[in-house]
């Protein structure tokens, strides 16, 4: 991956159907998330799509599913195929995968695997649509072992979620294990784990800041809002104390990159911080510059 060429790195990318055709979210789930994020253009691109998509733009993206089988009865894009579609494309996609934490020890056995025979680079949670409390320590935390000793990263969804949003009783899903406190816990468990808090965390917002403040292994996409939307707090600390643990995020496709940058432009970003947010914080959390 030529850094050098690139303008920017997405950390927050979706993997939303397999060579298959079929998606890891059920057709009701997926239309009201389509409705919710006012989704422009294809809302099921291929894995080569994406590529060639982000080739297009010189931006690199970090790209996974989400294995939530256990709850939804739906099976994901297959992680296997993900990050063979990133070993197709090493100049534009790095492959994380995502795990269901109820798989126990076959979830932890396979993990381990596509680590060592995959070459994936972190792992996607998603505590509100798998059902589980990032700090329940019977359900991820042999998970959570296999990711620090490997030294890749564990990516948490927080806050809200457009997925369920206006279904009747939200699909089933439940807020309540986004809380990012839920994951200063595993943070305090596991101290060299590298972790990152997707989205501004509604409506945990100063929870997920004092998170990545005072847990030095704890970082902060931005995805999954417009940035003329963040809450002026997040700017702020984006700006100053967190300006080396903030980082560009997407949710391609149901946010484009395009649109989010084109927002981010008009936010009051000191012109130091933003090469920093746009590519410099994730190359290095990534592994893709020397230390």
């Amino acid at each position: 991956m030529d850094l050098r060429n690139l303008v920017a790195i997405d950390v927050h990318t979706h993997a939303e159907v397999s060579s298959k055709g079929h998606s890891s979210l059920d057709d009701d789930l997926h239309d009201a998330s389509s409705a919710y994020f006012k989704v422009e253009g294809k809302r099921k691109p291929t894995l080569e799509e994406t590529a060639a998509y982000y080739r297009e733009r010189r931006m690199a993206a970090v790209i996974f599913t989400v294995d939530a089988e256990s709850a939804t009865g739906t099976e994901p894009v297959p992680n296997e195929e993900v990050a063979e579609a990133a070993a197709a494309n090493p100049d534009v996609l790095i492959p994380f995968a995502s795990i269901d934490p109820f798989r126990g020890k076959a979830g932890v056995k396979r993990a381990r695997r596509l680590v060592e025979e995959y070459g994936v680079k972190g792992f996607k949670f998603h505590p509100s649509i798998q059902g589980f409390f990032p700090n329940d320590r019977s359900v991820a935390y042999g998970l959570y072992e296999v990711i620090e000793e490997t030294g890749t990263i564990a990516l948490f969804h927080t806050g809200q979620t457009g997925i369920g949003a206006g279904v009747p009783g939200g699909g089933g899903i439940r807020l309540k294990y986004s809380n990012p406190l839920h994951v200063d816990d595993v943070a305090a468990d596991f101290p060299h784990l590298k972790i990152i808090l997707a989205h501004p965390s509604f409506p945990w917002q100063d929870e997920a800041l004092a998170v990545a403040t005072h847990k030095p292994g704890v970082h902060i996409d931005l995805s999954g809002w417009s940035p003329k939307y963040f809450p002026p707090q997040l700017v702020q600390y984006a700006n100053t104390l967190l300006k080396d643990k903030v980082l560009f995020g997407s949710d391609f496709p149901v946010l484009t990159p395009d649109r989010w940058l084109a927002d981010f432009d008009k936010l009051s970003i000191k012109e130091a911080v933003k090469p920093k947010i746009l590519k410099e914080n994730a190359a290095r959390l990534l592994g893709l510059t020397k230390p």
